[in-house]
């Protein structure tokens, strides 16, 4: 009977111990993927980490951060921040968004809050949500007189389709203009950005089988009553959105899905009111927001780390879509070294193998807005 007893304590001890130690083992060994994104202020940079040029301003949990000389800081709480974007004067437009509306206000570098630009909350007495309004993505043109950002007016009730809308920032939304006609359950028109001559934008459709797909669309002018006006710089097929323009404004980088499940980052010169040659830069990541860098040296974006992880900063540089052009090769000479002194061609060179340029992962656990976009100033 003792022998009983004992044999069941020590195969209760040994299920305890068999339990804990699994446990242990497995947790030491679990994926980052669920858990939840750090404070990008507590990455401490790698002595031999990539420094990206100027400041670069980006979003997460409500909140705008900005990443300069490797190191974050955030410069407002999480209070529904986003979308920033620069002023001519080195400030930020930024959307501060709640759960009924969304305004656009104008912060300093350092999130000290110097304008609100829009009033979109409903009156104090109405008791219909949609008396409400959003307003985003906002852009100021290069003189920084003039807003341009996506605003849900004219909407039926509760219906929501963005189309794109300027202010000039002396006046306000009482002197705001309408510039494009949306398409209804579509979620409408977005991301406006001043270019010389007018304004681009990404504009989503329903296409023939039902799916919405999404163009980059040139406008030189308000259309307020044509849901075609303007022109299209991209095919339905292509399913391009999210533009950004170059600093010297001869090229654009934007996201393209072909239709497909997939999130490419495109470049392709740009005209002011048309594109050229499409290229595909990157192809094997999930790409959002790419913005061009200052001094021209490259393009960031925000892509996951590992598949279903959240969103992480990234940069490609320059060479990996515009290498250098390879140096000419060598003609054969003449003269050479025969057993009578006959003339032998010399060995012709070997081309200069091209270098594969890699995408740079900046952040790891940190988790960013994909669908904010960012903004770098110099």
């Amino acid at each position: 009977m003792i022998s009983r007893v004992l044999l069941g304590v020590f195969l209760a001890v040994l299920m305890v111990v068999t339990g804990v130690s699994t446990y242990l083992y497995l947790g030491g060994r679990q994926s980052h993927v669920a858990a939840a994104p750090l404070n990008p202020t507590l990455q401490t940079p790698s002595p031999r980490a990539l420094v990206l040029p100027g400041t670069l301003f980006l979003v997460q949990n409500g909140a705008i951060f900005s990443l300069s000389v490797g190191r974050f800081h955030q410069i407002t709480g999480q209070g529904g921040w986003m979308q920033p974007a620069l002023t001519p004067d080195g400030n930020l437009l930024v959307v501060r968004k709640t759960a009924f509306y969304s305004d656009i206000f104008e912060l300093s570098r350092f999130g000290r809050q110097l304008k609100q630009l829009t009033f979109n909350a409903a009156p104090r007495r109405s008791y219909d949500t949609g008396d409400n309004h959003w307003a985003f993505y906002p852009r100021i043109t290069s003189d920084g007189k003039t807003v341009f950002f996506s605003y849900d007016k004219p909407k039926g009730g509760y219906e929501v389709d963005m189309s794109i809308w300027s202010m000039p920032l002396s006046c306000g939304l009482r002197c705001g203009t309408d510039w494009s006609y949306s398409e209804g359950y579509t979620g409408g028109d977005m991301q406006p950005i001043p270019v010389s001559g007018g304004i681009i934008y990404t504009k989503y459709l329903r296409a023939d089988d039902g799916s919405i797909i999404s163009q980059i669309w040139f406008a030189n002018r308000p259309y307020p009553y044509s849901l075609y006006a303007g022109k299209a710089l991209t095919t339905p097929q292509q399913d391009c959105r999210e533009p950004n323009i170059s600093p010297d404004g001869h090229y654009i980088a934007m996201i393209c899905t072909y239709t497909k499940q997939i999130s490419n980052l495109v470049i392709a010169p740009f005209y002011g009111s048309g594109i050229g040659p499409m290229r595909t830069v990157i192809s094997n990541q999930m790409v959002a927001q790419p913005t061009w860098a200052p001094d021209g040296s490259g393009i960031a974006y925000l892509a996951p780390g590992l598949p279903d992880a959240p969103f992480q900063l990234w940069f490609i540089q320059r060479l990996a879509y515009f290498p250098p052009v390879p140096s000419p090769v060598p003609s054969p000479s003449a003269f050479g070294g025969g057993p009578l002194g006959t003339p032998t061609a010399s060995p012709l060179a070997s081309p200069t193998p091209a270098v594969v340029v890699k995408p740079i992962q900046i952040t790891v656990f940190q988790g960013f807005d994909a669908s904010s976009t960012m903004a770098w100033a110099g």
